[in-house]
């Protein structure tokens, strides 16, 4: 309980977390909720009813007397703009802050095409859904954008990815913030993923890993209900472990051995390409799988078992209770989950595999761009952020 006693007296974000998750209360049960006097209550109500956060309920609640008043969490209030840039194609959205899409589109984008000519590409996007939508640019609570390759969360810029020519050091946020107007946030693809798959698929898990195999390999890592970056964004890099199938494999990024030179959707289209089979990419890998080419259903089995021997470590050291398996590869459905399973649960100590899920996810292409939209609504509904944001008297 937060009291004026104590002097820890909530603020308008305090007050608007508690609202948050959809439940509409009247004036005395958020008194009884925070400890608040009435005054105070009435000062962080009123900020967060300028600014819209919140909205008085169409229906009065009444206990038998005078029906009062009750208020609750406005999702409305704004719009955020996402993004999933892939390697080779893109997926973009509109959505309210309860992570419901109100536009959305696909496209092919070659991320190598380099920061500005895709950025650009990004920002005309955005301006026709907004358009589509009948939102205006002033109401953009924010932008939150995935990248294929390593990102200093911190700044949100790319450091040395692999697949990204010309994208080292650019600043997305503020070459993107500049021309829309609002705040960016920019992440790894898989941390996002992430992201959007525990929050609107497995919200009740603590400690999740999601797994990405497309043209990369990569993992985001949700501990204690949170995700996990690492000091400086780069935790999940799981594609450039060196395994020993590899040994002699060249990867993009230069090194010999990495685990995404042999089990990536790129490496399996290179490999079925060389042998004669027309494959140029991960969905064309997933394509012949499920047309039965014998060929494609071993490499992708074998694809997982190669990511499930690096995962039955990461299972032993982790602990998670769920693995999600995300990205092009992982819709060839069980083929590649079978090889995951058959080394995890025969290399993990049975202790850490005793109640353990793998399972595709289930938000498919989606979860990236839900995932984005999370990001930024989670950053600009903080408490700090919301109290920044309005007006409130000093008590």
């Amino acid at each position: 309980m937060l009291s004026e006693a104590n002097g820890s007296i909530a603020g308008a974000g305090a007050l608007l977390n508690i609202l948050r998750d959809g439940q509409a209360r009247t004036r005395a049960e958020l008194v009884q909720l925070t400890g608040l006097a009435r005054s105070t209550l009435a000062q962080r109500l009123d900020a967060l009813l300028s600014q819209q956060w919140i909205i008085p309920t169409e229906e009065a609640i009444s206990s038998g007397g005078r029906p009062a008043i009750a208020f609750t969490f406005n999702r409305t209030a704004r719009v955020v703009l996402s993004a999933d840039l892939g390697a080779t194609h893109a997926r973009v959205a509109v959505t309210d802050l309860g992570t419901t899409v109100l536009a959305e589109r696909a496209a092919e984008v070659s991320i190598d095409r380099g920061p500005e000519e895709t950025l650009g590409w990004l920002q005309r996007t955005f301006e026709e859904m907004l358009a589509e939508t009948g939102h205006r640019p002033d109401e953009i609570c924010g932008i939150g954008v995935g990248l294929p390759g390593p990102v200093e969360h911190s700044t949100g810029r790319p450091v040395n990815p692999p697949i990204m020519p010309g994208w080292d050091g650019f600043p997305v946020p503020e070459w993107l913030g500049s021309r829309l107007g609002a705040p960016v946030l920019v992440d790894n693809d898989v941390n996002i993923m992430a992201l959007g798959e525990h929050w609107a698929a497995r919200p009740e898990a603590d400690h999740l890993i999601f797994v990405k195999i497309g043209t990369g390999i990569g993992c985001g890592i949700i501990s204690d209900r949170r995700l996990h970056r690492g000091a400086q964004g780069a935790a999940g890099d799981i594609g450039h472990i060196r395994v020993a199938s590899a040994l002699d494999t060249v990867c993009r990024c230069g090194n010999i051995g990495c685990l995404e030179a042999v089990a990536s959707g790129a490496a399996m289209a290179a490999r079925l390409s060389a042998d004669g089979v027309e494959a140029e990419d991960s969905r064309d890998v997933v394509r012949l799988v499920r047309g039965g080419n014998t060929h494609a259903v071993q490499l992708i089995r074998q694809a997982g078992r190669e990511v499930g021997d690096v995962l039955a470590s990461i299972v032993n050291f982790f602990n998670p209770s769920v693995i999600v398996v995300g990205g092009d590869i992982s819709e060839a459905g069980e083929q590649v989950l079978a090889g995951l399973r058959e080394v995890i649960y025969s290399r993990s100590l049975p202790l850490a595999t005793q109640h353990l899920t793998i399972t595709a996810s289930e938000l498919g292409d989606r979860a990236g761009v839900i995932g984005a939209a999370v990001m930024v609504i989670e950053h600009v509904l903080a408490p700090g952020s919301v109290d920044r944001s309005v007006s409130v008297p000093t008590v």
